[in-house]
């Protein structure tokens, strides 16, 4: 069902929403990083577009612009990367990029993130075509420095090699059931050209790369301290290099977005505002009982406080919030003479604090 009504909107370019309508159904989901879901609109609406007009041979050719994204952990680079797919009404599939590599050697291969995508469109080759696959912890797979490498790195450097004819556009052959190929196995053929790569990773250590670099140049306005706070936040081609990344794969991955740390003040507000946010998850999980649940407002500032703590960014704020509300939720199926639950600041640090002693006290250990 879902499938069929995909198609039918593929088909009619009229439907693809506009930059300003991709961001704003974003803001619904997504907190802050307001550059970052400002580039990613544009840059959708202009794949798609690409996608949906025929090729002319008066203008020029239209190249495919991928996507990536630079974040410290839990900011929300997976959840753009779902929301965008949700919008656009295309299939996607995620992949986490250090688990693959080249051909030939023990691990999965880099064409099960097509065969992932095929999955995730019902077997629809054409829904498959137009879909975007998400792969995550790009940057794991850079080389460990800028010389290259006189071995063969297959979780690295040979990964982004195995990767670039697919990122840029190619046809992959992919095996119907995953694994590993058999030579008298009949293949899928997948052409990628017009599928959207967005690729993510938190890249620690890029931020002396870029310290550096501009440390090193002359700019021409104002303070160079000033200037270099500025700027700091461009992530240039270049920077990618001196991480590890190869040419040829940063090439093919021109549109950079950054995604910045995440305060307390976003964590809370991921917490209570976002039309999915987890604390109306669980306010509905409660009300199914007949229970009302409530948070106060020392309380989400509490669990964002612990967030931060663990350096975990949004992506802890799930499993905080299980430990605060773990017995609770045991005793939520019996009858219960409580019919309301309120949580606030002291509730949340008398729960968490035991399990904090006793991972501090491992520590010791």
């Amino acid at each position: 069902m879902i499938g069929s009504r995909i198609e039918k909107e593929l088909k009619d370019r009229r439907r693809l929403p506009r930059p300003p309508d991709i961001k704003t159904f974003l803001d619904e989901y997504i907190v802050g990083q307001e550059r970052a879901k400002k580039v990613l609109s544009v840059a959708v609406y202009n794949h798609y577009k690409r996608v949906f007009t025929p090729e002319d041979d008066k203008f020029p050719r239209m190249h495919k612009g991928n996507v990536l994204l630079i974040g410290p952990t839990g900011t929300g680079k997976t959840l753009l990367a779902e929301t965008l797919a949700r919008i656009v009404g295309v299939p996607l599939s995620i992949s986490d990029a250090t688990t693959l590599t080249q051909a030939g050697y023990v691990g999965e291969d880099v064409e099960n993130v097509v065969l992932r995508l095929f999955q995730a469109s019902d077997g629809k080759i054409e829904l498959c075509e137009r879909g975007i696959i998400y792969l995550d912890e790009i940057d794991k797979i850079g080389r460990k420095s800028e010389s290259p490498s006189l071995t063969r790195d297959v979780s690295g450097e040979g990964v982004q090699q195995a990767l670039l004819k697919m990122i840029e556009g190619m046809v992959v052959n992919v095996p119907p059931h995953g694994g590993r190929k058999h030579p008298h196995e009949k293949m899928i053929p997948i052409n990628t050209s017009q599928i959207l790569f967005i690729c993510g990773g938190a890249f620690e250590g890029i931020d002396s790369i870029v310290s550096g670099r501009l440390e090193d140049k002359t700019i021409g306005f104002g303070s160079g301290a000033v200037a270099r706070k500025k700027l700091a936040h461009r992530i240039l081609p270049e920077d990618l290099l001196k991480f590890g990344m190869i040419p040829e794969f940063v090439g093919r991955l021109p549109i950079i977005a950054r995604l910045e740390n995440l305060h307390e003040e976003d964590l809370v507000r991921i917490l209570r505002e976002p039309k999915n946010a987890l604390t109306k998850q669980y306010e509905r999980l409660f009300s199914l009982e007949g229970i009302t649940l409530r948070f106060k407002k020392d309380a989400l500032y509490a669990i964002a406080s612990e967030a931060i703590a663990l350096g975990t960014g949004a992506r802890g704020l799930r499993s905080i919030l299980e430990e605060i509300l773990l017995d609770l939720m045991y005793e939520l199926p019996m009858d219960s003479t409580e019919k309301e639950y309120e949580l606030d600041g002291k509730d949340v640090e008398r729960i968490l604090s035991p399990h904090l002693e006793g991972e501090k006290r491992e520590e010791a250990v």
